[in-house]
């Protein structure tokens, strides 16, 4: 699959009616439904503002929760146009539907410079179905769609996928850069090539190691997952945790390392307890020898210490997945120095997504890696090298056709 896609500053888009799928995926306070965090909001507004400035009008249409098909108040998008208007400075109207009267009617008088949001996606089963007569009249309200909602692109919906057969397609601002960022660390890296993964269990990362095996100069294995490699290796790890129809596989994994030249590399040590609720400070024993009862929580110091050593001699590092249970601030001291680490300005410092891009606001460093990943299963998937349903679809970078 080809990363190196039209984006919005490569076509003219004046006068011109686009249909920009966002990621308004946001959370909402339970009992007041007001909005917890704005983030995927405001990382929507570059795209929309370009598009408003170079004189377009924008459709802006996203899901919101699993409304199951149906419609619910509980999922209505009104209140990310509530939001959109204040941080716009400019009135975002709202349709009460997605393909019906009221969306027609309002998409037909929008103007340029002006927006509009589409209800919730997922009030209609057809969406998740990808049915082609719903994308069809989804796209007929437009002249151009802009796909921006990489953390949905992994999956061939209707408004990620199906609107592509009718309109021509190109990524916005939010999309290109992690194309960039993420596709350029996989396919162009500067040497050496460091990957961090972390998380609970190898088969949630099964993919993700044998593509980046293939590709990174050295592997690190942390958190959870760790100790299924360190079982596989004839290790003693206690109660850890372990996946035991997985250790087979490890072993293969461990032998293909060896065959390619590549350093794979576990904790020297770690962090233990009797449990997560244990009361009492955690221990710190050699990883392969971790008495039986207890379970590793965290890498220990001087695994933290080798991992930063490491990710500092890089030129690009990838981590994906926390060092332990970093939630935990006993058990966060792994975590907090890999992503530290990753902050080292000689580095191109790539966060991909879900805990590990939590864990690096959380330590307040976001803004001082090269990039936090926006998606979570999306950029698993893109890490693992499958081609994108959302990504796929759009318009390469040398095509004329618009």
């Amino acid at each position: 699959m080809s990363n190196d896609k039209k984006s919005i500053s490569d076509i003219n888009v004046r006068d011109k009616k686009i249909l920009l799928r966002c990621d308004f995926n946001i959370p909402l306070d339970k009992d007041t439904g007001a909005i917890t965090d704005d983030g995927r909001i405001i990382s929507a507004l570059p795209t929309i503002r370009y598009l408003l400035d170079q004189g377009a009008a924008v459709i802006a249409c996203s899901h919101l929760g699993r409304p199951g098909g149906k419609r619910s108040s509980e999922f209505s998008l009104r209140v990310v146009g509530d939001r959109l208007t204040e941080l716009l400075g400019k009135p975002v109207k709202v349709a009460m539907d997605v393909i019906g009267e009221d969306a027609r009617r309002l998409a037909g008088a929008l103007k340029p410079g002006e927006i509009m949001l589409l209800e919730n996606l997922r009030f209609h089963p057809e969406e998740e179905e990808n049915d082609p007569e719903f994308a069809r009249e989804l796209a007929s309200l437009a002249d151009i769609f802009v796909e921006d909602a990489f953390g949905s692109v992994h999956r061939a919906h209707a408004s990620i996928e199906g609107v592509s057969h009718f309109l021509p397609a190109v990524a916005g601002f939010l999309l290109e850069k992690e194309l960039f960022h993420i596709g350029g660390a996989l396919l162009n890296p500067k040497p050496p090539f460091v990957a961090v993964l972390g998380g609970s269990k190898v088969s949630d990362k099964l993919g993700l190691i044998e593509n980046l095996l293939e590709r990174a100069d050295t592997l690190i294995i942390g958190g959870g997952m760790a100790y299924t490699f360190i079982k596989a290796r004839g290790g003693d790890i206690g109660a850890s945790i372990c996946e035991e129809d997985k250790l087979e596989y490890v072993r293969a994994v461990t032998v293909k390392a060896e065959k390619l030249g590549k350093r794979l590399l576990l904790p020297a040590d770690s962090f233990i307890a009797d449990s997560p609720e244990d009361t009492n400070p955690p221990e710190v024993v050699l990883s392969f020898n971790i008495p039986e009862g207890k379970m590793g929580l965290d890498i220990g110091p001087k695994a933290a210490n080798e991992f930063v050593s490491i990710i500092k001699d890089a030129g690009t590092v990838i981590w994906n997945g926390p060092m332990g249970l970093y939630e935990n601030q006993k058990y966060s001291n792994g975590t907090r120095m890999v992503a530290i680490a990753m902050t080292d300005p000689h580095i191109i410092s790539i966060v991909g997504g879900g805990d590990s891009a939590a864990a690096t606001r959380s330590f307040g460093l976001e803004g001082r890696v090269t990039h936090v990943s926006t998606g979570g299963g999306a950029t698993l998937e893109f890490l693992e090298g499958r081609a994108l349903p959302g990504i796929e679809c759009l318009l390469d970078k040398d095509d004329t056709s618009i």
